[in-house]
């Protein structure tokens, strides 16, 4: 289907999508996607980029195990099976989100990519690569794989070996014997200096000294602390940091590892890149062949811009799940809803907003709002 009109758009098919769809059709919202001429009265459609289901977990590199994984919650009202520790992610988590497509019954339209959203009176009009769907509102929940952070250094352009950020990771066996400078103080540079270290010889890299929680970690306690961290963030329209920004990183068995092998003795940042290697901070040079950005990934909002909705910080300020002063635009699996549990109550949330959005629409304008002409009981 090549666009068209619906009440709500959700942009993004991973677990924040997944389940804002599964909020809407038990709110009553019908398939975007019938044609069979039927009163539908408020309807949605789920538009995703990718070309099967899985989310980000498409991508993940092969070696990453579930019991690598940092958890996976539930999907609403649909429990994992039992999953095999030594399965890949990548192949795993896919298959359980394409188990809850069909169980749901979700309108996921794939593969769309969307290119803008942008305002049309009292409407928002979604324009894709497969046309333009017309919408009241949009549920964002394109997360953050599409969006990777590469800085920029200088010599960057004249290095003579490979550089490659994490989303392009696939297993160290690549790596063997080789020289690997490992950029980056997040939970995946850990997990990816971890294993290059095994067949390589590596060198750590990151702009501020790690920090490694000691002693007992109380989940609970310390979910509660960051999410408080990163909602005065957003409702302040700061731009968000990484997670580890917010919560430090934990001593787990591959970090364990790691450290008995010596792979995380960390340097302060190179300043500068030369066609056989880097430039220290303390002027002497290091020969590498290889250069692994995990500088991790920033929310991918582009195709929001035309609505102007960043702050002059830079960030986006919301309320909840909405968008500060624009109850048509929700952001899920943004700021303090980016793990899985949240990314769940978010799309709950979302959906929720919506419907009494929705509904004080219709008591305040004179023409009823309907997408199949039908007015409200």
């Amino acid at each position: 289907m090549d666009g068209g009109r619906t009440t709500v758009v959700v942009i993004g098919a991973g677990q924040a999508g997944l389940s804002a769809g599964y909020h809407l059709k038990r709110r009553g919202f019908g398939s975007a996607l019938d044609t069979d001429g039927g009163d539908r009265g408020r309807t949605f459609v789920v538009l995703d980029a990718a070309d099967g289901p899985g989310g980000a977990w498409r991508h993940r590199w092969e070696s990453l195990r579930m019991a690598t994984v940092n958890g996976i919650f539930d999907l609403p009202r649909f429990p994992k099976p039992v999953l095999d520790p030594t399965e890949p992610s990548r192949t795993a988590v896919p298959r359980y989100f394409a188990d809850f497509e069909r169980a749901a019954g979700l309108p996921v339209l794939r593969p769309v990519t969307v290119h803008a959203v942008r305002e049309s009176g009292l409407d928002l009009e979604v324009e894709t690569d497969r046309g333009t769907w017309v919408t009241r509102a949009v549920i964002n929940a394109t997360g953050t794989w599409t969006n990777p952070v590469l800085p920029h250094y200088p010599g960057q352009d004249s290095f003579g070996g490979r550089q490659l950020h994490t989303r392009d990771y696939v297993a160290a066996d690549e790596f063997a014997g080789l020289r690997v400078a490992v950029v980056g103080g997040g939970i995946s540079a850990v997990q990816q200096l971890e294993e290059i270290s095994r067949v390589a010889t590596t060198y750590w890299y990151t702009r501020r000294e790690p920090v490694f929680r000691a002693g007992g970690f109380e989940p609970e306690v310390a979910g509660r602390e960051t999410i408080a961290k990163v909602v005065a963030d957003v409702e302040a329209g700061r731009p968000t940091g990484s997670v580890v920004s917010y919560t430090g990183l934990a001593w787990t068995p591959y970090a364990l590892a790691a450290k008995r092998r010596g792979a995380l003795e960390r340097r302060p940042m190179f300043t500068s890149i030369e066609p056989a290697g880097v430039r220290e901070a303390d002027g002497s040079f290091t020969a590498v062949d290889v250069i692994l950005w995990a500088t991790g990934f920033k929310a991918a909002l582009g195709h929001l811009e035309p609505l102007g909705l960043r702050s002059e910080r830079g960030g986006i300020r919301t309320a909840g799940t909405q968008v500060a002063g624009e109850p048509r635009v929700h952001l899920i699996g943004f700021g303090p809803s980016q793990s899985t549990v949240g990314a769940n109550r978010a799309g709950r949330d979302a959906v929720n907003a919506l419907v009494k959005y929705l509904d004080i629409e219709i008591l305040d304008h004179s023409e009823p709002f309907a997408t199949s002409g039908r007015m409200k009981d």
